[in-house]
């Protein structure tokens, strides 16, 4: 699971940032890539990465700003001219539908593919299966906005191979079965669960990916145990009047939602167009002061998602 920004900037693009959009690579767990808001030329964007289109199957908005959604109908045609014909799901705030099937009667664009529509109304769960699941809250903005949490189901743990060996278990499929916690019989009788050869199951990875917003509490809720937590850091702490008089947030603010929440990782995004070169290095400054393990992501960086140390 990597985390790959596609664009790390606030409002408008920059010289060194475009607006925003996040992709969740999940390629080795479920052969997926899920994007978090797609802001003018995210495809653009995906042009310089190894992402393939037809890999995205669904989008997540945290909210209808322009520098959020503006490069949603470009992607979608694009992604169908590309070979994409599996559905793609949109989630978002109430009016992404309209904006979405405007965009594309207008220009006359048709799909090669379904679009399924998944509008929020209320606070709670807006995907899940035996995988991972995916819940929101709302965050306070100019316009509704909201977080997510995505959360990873826990893993098997290890097969004990030292211990079927001492038990004289012969390696072959064998140990697949028992690694899939089937339940076996061998040759000479004997009758194995798997769940006995198993060691204790992985917790599961927890990302939070905050949008705009000023400090409310539904951020801690969303960011609780996060082994990543994505926080808009559109403005430094010294101009903290600004970022509540814009509805969003500083640094340091982000850093603070970290430690309470008890996260592992802190990555600062949507950063304003003043904070080049080292204004930008400032707010990771800033924020290392409360939680070090903070970076402000870049365009094109790349970050893997960590597991819990602790076992379940």
């Amino acid at each position: 699971m990597e985390l790959e920004f596609l664009g790390t900037g606030a409002g408008v693009p920059a010289r060194g940032r475009n607006v925003t959009s996040i992709a969740l690579k999940m390629l080795d767990e479920r052969n997926e890539v899920w994007l978090f808001d797609c802001g003018e030329g995210t495809q653009q964007q995906i042009l310089q990465t190894t992402i393939k289109p037809r890999k995205i199957n669904k989008i997540f908005i945290t909210h209808l700003h322009g520098d959020h959604i503006y490069g949603l109908p470009g992607f979608l045609a694009s992604r169908s001219n590309q070979g994409g014909d599996t559905p793609l799901d949109i989630y978002g705030p109430v009016g992404i539908k309209e904006y979405v099937q405007t965009s594309l009667n207008i220009t006359g664009t048709h799909l090669s593919y379904r679009l399924r529509f998944h509008e929020i109304t209320k606070p709670g769960v807006v995907f899940t299966d035996k995988k991972i699941k995916v819940s929101q809250l709302p965050l306070d903005h100019r316009i509704d906005c909201y977080g997510y949490r995505v959360e990873e189901a826990a893993l098997p743990g290890e097969l004990l191979v030292a211990k079927l060996q001492q038990e004289q278990v012969p390696s072959g499929p064998i140990y697949g079965k028992l690694k899939a916690g089937q339940t076996i019989t061998l040759a000479d009788g004997r009758v194995l669960d798997g769940h006995d050869y198993l060691g204790p199951a992985k917790p599961g990875r927890v990302v939070t990916i905050i949008g705009d917003t000023r400090k409310t509490a539904n951020i801690s809720l969303l960011a609780a145990d996060a082994d990543v937590l994505v926080h808009e850091s559109t403005f430094g702490q010294h101009e903290s009047k600004l970022a509540h008089q814009y509805y969003h947030s500083t640094s340091t603010q982000a850093a603070q939602v970290a430690v309470k929440s008890h996260c592992q990782r802190l990555i600062l995004t949507h950063i304003s167009a003043r904070y080049l070169g080292k204004g930008a290095h400032q707010l990771q400054t800033e924020a290392r002061q409360i939680f070090p393990a903070t970076r402000v992501a870049n365009d094109f960086d790349v970050f893997s998602v960590p597991f819990p140390t602790q076992s379940v």
